[in-house]
């Protein structure tokens, strides 16, 4: 027990006794650190001084040794240039001594040269005296010769001249003669080879375009659905193609009747289609002649492709070889278009070959000549004319463009082409059997029909069926009432009366429908 308080006794007194120590201690400790950190820093000092003070001498150093070598680049400069320039004073010099020399040469030339003038004056004044001595001589010989004869030498020679004239126009016209009647018997010797040729090399076929089709079937039990209630279906096809449709007592046939090969090829197809598919009423045959229209043109466009790569013809624009698909259904005087055209091409471009000329160009030309007779919109122009305007439109070549224009005489021909053109149409059109007028005329009077009606307003569609025996007008039911209908028929009537020629009489029907579309939803 005493033991434990002495040793609590002994450690409050040596505690504050420690603390004192230690905070003694701890204070030198700081001082000595405190020293050492400052001569630390002296001593950094010192060495900074003396590093600074070895940088400073190394880059003056560094300084003059760049002046020196500045200075010597500089001195090695201004030597080069010295010697160049010492190089151009002597370059000079010698040029200068040169052309010294060069003008001692040339006054010493002109000297030499005044010597020769002078020696040619006095040779020239010798010269004249002795052509002034012949010129006395000639004179005396010829008026010795003048008192022979009995004649000046003037008109002596006016005579000559005039005899050896006359003698070589008469032995020139004797000569021009023989060619031009040889050269009248070559030519059409070679023309009519040519001809033949051309004829013989180009093989051809000789059928007429007719205005029916026959659409054959394979039992006659299709015609009564063709027909329909109370005819409702053959009457729907009727004013959607405007092909007139003949059901009689032909077995398995049913007759197509139309000017327009195109309504025709649309009427069969439509047909083909509907029976096809079985199903044949008023909205269904609508619809198919709509996607059959559209077939045809694009039909229309792949044989004029087809045309021009058969006939070896390129850059065609594409308008112009739609209006050449579109002569696959068009007729000339009752020639098929197409055949009557590739057929002009084929003999243009034997006979360009003939004649040395470009066949190519012929061959285009020769396909080209009766485009004007395609478009739809047919102006009071003739085809000729409106075929050339087609031609310079879509950028053909002017020759081209002169023998389209000028295959019927309608413009000047300004190039070989053109009369190869025109001789070349009239061999096509001459051969026996391919063409006939009449039904070139009718098919003309069909079409005056048709656009007589077109001109009124408010009509939609004309189809001249029966021949030419019928017009129907199709007119637009929110534009013409029912009683402006009977009027129009009336005018139109009246119209034909006045303004054509036809046989027989034309019955003249307007239609006028009113629908009415709703959907079930």
């Amino acid at each position: 027990m005493n033991s434990l308080l002495y040793i609590i006794i002994g450690l409050l007194i040596g505690i504050p006794s420690g603390i004192v120590v230690g905070r003694f201690l701890l204070r030198k400790l700081f001082k000595d650190q405190e020293a050492s950190a400052q001569n630390k820093v002296k001593r950094i000092l010192k060495e900074a001084e003396t590093n600074a003070e070895i940088l400073r001498k190394d880059k003056l150093l560094e300084a003059k040794e760049r002046f020196l070598q500045m200075k010597a680049e500089h001195e090695q400069e201004i030597n080069s240039k010295n010697n160049d320039i010492n190089q151009r004073e002597n370059g000079v010099k010698q040029k200068e001594q040169s052309f010294n020399q060069r003008l001692e040469n040339m006054n010493r030339k002109e000297s030499e040269l005044d010597i020769v003038r002078k020696n040619l004056e006095r040779q020239t004044e010798i010269v004249t005296k002795k052509q002034e001595e012949v010129e006395v001589l000639k004179n005396q010989h010829v008026e010795q010769l003048e008192n022979i004869a009995g004649l000046s030498a003037e008109d002596a020679k006016n005579q000559l001249i005039e005899n050896l004239r006359e003698d070589a126009r008469t032995k020139a016209m004797i000569q021009i003669k023989d060619i031009v009647d040889e050269a009248k018997l070559t030519a059409t010797k070679e023309a009519k080879k040519i001809v033949i040729q051309t004829i013989q090399r180009t093989a051809t076929e000789s059928a007429i375009e007719n205005t029916v089709s026959i659409f054959n079937i394979e039992n006659d039990e299709i015609k009564g659905r063709i027909i329909g209630r109370e005819g409702r279906n053959i009457r729907a096809l009727e004013a959607a193609t405007g092909i007139e449709i003949i059901v009689d007592d032909t077995p398995e046939a049913i007759i197509l009747s139309g000017f327009d090969p195109v309504r025709r090829e649309i009427a069969r197809l439509a047909m083909h289609r509907l029976v096809t598919d079985g199903r044949i009423h008023p909205a269904r045959i609508e619809e198919i002649v709509a996607k059959t229209k559209k077939q045809i043109e694009e039909e229309i466009v792949e044989i004029g492709e087809r045309t021009v790569i058969d006939l070896g013809i390129n850059g065609l624009h594409p308008e112009l070889i739609r209006m050449v698909g579109r002569m696959r259904y068009r007729s000339s005087y009752g020639q098929n278009l197409l055949q009557h055209s590739r057929e002009v091409a084929n003999f243009c471009a034997t006979m360009a070959a003939e004649l040395g000329l470009n066949v190519k160009m012929a061959k285009r030309a020769g396909l080209l000549h009766d485009i004007g007779k395609v478009p739809d919109d047919n102006p009071e122009l003739p085809h000729a004319i409106l075929g050339m305007q087609l031609a310079e439109k879509y950028k053909e070549h002017p020759e081209v463009c002169n023998a389209i224009g000028a295959h019927h005489d309608e413009i000047e021909m300004t190039s070989m082409l053109s009369p190869i053109i025109q001789a070349c149409d009239a061999i096509s059109g001459a051969r026996p059997g391919a063409r006939r007028e009449v039904v070139e005329s009718y098919i003309k009077r069909l079409k005056e029909l048709e656009e007589l009606a077109m001109s009124y307003p408010g009509v939609e569609k004309t189809f001249a069926i029966q021949a030419g025996r019928e017009l129907r007008v199709v007119v637009e039911s929110e534009k013409i009432s029912d009683a402006e209908s009977e009027v129009l028929a009336a005018d139109i009537s009246n119209r034909i009366q006045t303004e054509m020629t036809y046989p027989g009489q034309i019955k003249v029907t307007v239609i006028r429908e009113t629908r009415s579309v709703a959907f079930a939803k």
